[in-house]
């Protein structure tokens, strides 16, 4: 339980606003180094961008395009960081990027561009790039579109399957360090007095309680509320009476979405990166947990934040373009098992093109706005989370007239980190493998990594937690148990979409409710009534985040979810 009381008579050396990935590095590398940390979030963690990603760990290999060197070096260290510190979340993976006469980039840039990469990647532990001739792409990849190619560039880079997981190890971590981290926690008024933030004023929605935070006058706010960070500055007042910070905008969020399907004929074996032929814009065909993650788009978007779904011409055009790579393919419409979509947190740029906006991050410190105990996050990417984290601490000290101390996370591991030939692995495997399935074990290590053992021991007390919550998939039912016991899950779709992936691969969840609820009644001790609701909401949330728009007017689609709803009951 939430001990509110306790918050509000606690004096905090940093309060951050938005429990995105860089929101929760921010929360760790403060907390580790000594300040006093509250992290607060309107919804659960990762929810936002952070889930919505390409689950990629990468350097940024377009950005060379644009010079930005910086940043292309400071992603590929924090790719081997990551790679080193969370083994079990961050992974390499190869990409090829397939080169065609008629493209934007000849045979002799990309492979300028590789050897540059590698360059700026001096430290890694991943394989340099190699070139291959078209012949050997024939011999690699016999599903690729044959006509005018020049050859493919591969490479390595780092993916993420579960980037909520990796949110959410972050933050853990941060709790162990002393940081209260605290989701469904809405901002509704920041108190400005002289050039200060003063209070905040919360409202807990699992409590169904509004109170006040009292800042110190050494206190500073950070503001990671990603594409939300205008909306949380426009949250000051004076006196009651409203007072924005800042007239001008500092988001100017551009819209990626991204599409699921199952393996198909012609499904590579190694990532492609590949340039799409109507527009050129390149997007990525990713195999994930025996799936293929395609996208994304990249589109000005000025819509509901809260409610930002794939339209079905952005599906048509990932599946158009996908078919042109791969002919084989023959994607259509019925082959899409998920899609999802979300906005890039990017500097407002007036007249720009979505693709050539920076992707670098940007700490806006809002003294020039008359606030000086206040900084916001403009950017920022999945990869370079830890680097966005010690920046923002180092703000904090020097904020407060403190040097900062050395920070810790470039060489901490996550809680989970454990690599395979760990003995506790084989330890685990030995002491369960009666009572639970060899690939939910290994599901489990690769998802949890060093926690899975925690995992695990609730089948020790509760049998029938070993039980599978979707027959065909690793996921098992303690899992839910120790999301809502352990990892601050507080809803249905925090289990589903946030804390496993079952959304995902398992019909956008419907198939994993009646399970689900079972479980939570009898071990967690929700209400039926509970149940009801958070199926709803369930439903609700797909049909207007994830479900096209065309599967909804399908009937089988709406005979699905009536069944859910029947077998839930």
């Amino acid at each position: 339980m939430r001990d509110l009381q306790a918050i509000q008579r606690r004096t905090y050396d940093v309060i951050i606003i938005g429990g995105g990935i860089n929101g929760a590095a921010t929360a760790r590398d403060a907390a580790l180094r000594g300040l006093s940390v509250l992290l607060v979030e309107k919804g659960d963690f990762a929810a936002g961008t952070t889930s919505w990603s390409t689950r990629l760990i990468h350097g940024g290999l377009r950005y060379l395009e644009y010079f930005e060197f910086h940043l292309v070096r400071e992603s590929l260290r924090e790719r081997e960081i990551l790679l080193r510190t969370a083994p079990h979340l961050a992974k390499p993976i190869q990409m090829t990027i397939p080169i065609y006469g008629g493209g934007s980039r000849s045979y002799w840039e990309i492979q300028a561009g590789m050897v540059l990469y590698d360059i700026l990647s001096y430290d890694k532990s991943l394989p340099n790039h190699r070139m291959l001739s078209p012949k050997k792409v024939r011999q690699l990849f016999r599903s690729l579109d044959p006509e005018d190619a020049k050859g493919a560039a591969q490479y390595y880079d780092g993916q993420a399957e579960y980037a909520e997981r990796l949110c959410l190890e972050i933050l853990i971590d941060a709790q162990a360090a002393g940081a209260d981290v605290l989701n469904y926690t809405t901002v509704t008024a920041l108190e400005r007095e002289g050039n200060r933030i003063t209070q905040l004023s919360l409202h807990d929605q699992i409590a169904q309680q509004t109170y006040t935070v009292a800042l110190s006058d050494q206190t500073v706010v950070v503001n990671t509320a990603g594409p939300w960070v205008d909306r949380v500055l426009g949250l000051g007042q004076r006196d009651g009476h409203a007072a924005p910070i800042g007239t001008e905008p500092k988001i100017g969020g551009t819209k990626g979405s991204h599409i699921i399907v199952d393996p198909f004929p012609g499904a590579p074996n190694t990532a492609l990166y590949v340039e799409a032929k109507s527009d050129g814009r390149p997007f990525f065909i990713v195999p994930w947990l025996g799936q293929y993650l395609i996208g994304t788009t990249d589109l000005r978007y000025t819509g509901d934040l809260d409610r930002v779904k794939a339209d079905d011409d952005e599906v048509d055009y990932l599946l158009r373009e996908t078919n042109r790579v791969l002919p084989t393919g023959h994607l259509t419409r019925k082959d899409v098992r998920f899609t999802y979509s979300g906005v890039r947190p990017l500097p407002y740029s007036e007249g720009k093109k979505a693709g050539s906006i920076t992707r670098a991050h940007i700490l806006y410190d809002h003294t020039r706005e008359g606030v000086r105990n206040l900084i916001s996050l403009i950017g920022g990417k999945l990869t370079t989370h830890r680097q966005v984290g010690e920046e923002m601490t180092n703000w904090a000290f020097q904020q407060r007239g403190q040097t900062p101390p050395p920070s810790p996370t470039r060489h901490r591991p996550l809680p989970g980190c454990i690599w395979l030939d760990d003995p506790r692995i084989a330890a685990a495997v030995e002491q369960y493998r009666d009572r639970v399935p060899a690939a939910s074990l290994d599901h489990l290590f690769q998802m949890y990594g060093a926690c899975a053992i925690a995992v695990l021991a609730l089948v020790d007390d509760a049998p029938d937690l070993a039980q599978p919550i979707v027959d065909g998939l690793p996921d098992l039912r303690a899992q839910a148990v120790y999301a809502v016991q352990t990892e601050m899950a507080h809803t249905l779709l925090d289990i589903t979409r946030r804390r496993t992936t079952l959304a995902m691969q398992a019909n956008y969840g419907f198939d994993a409710l009646p399970a689900l609820t079972e479980t939570l009644v009898k071990h967690c001790g929700w209400s039926a009534e509970r149940c009801d609701r958070e199926i709803q909401a369930h439903h609700t949330f797909m049909a207007e985040n994830c479900i096209p728009d065309y599967a909804l007017q399908s009937e089988g689609m709406l005979r699905s979810r009536k069944a859910v709803g029947a077998a839930s009951e």
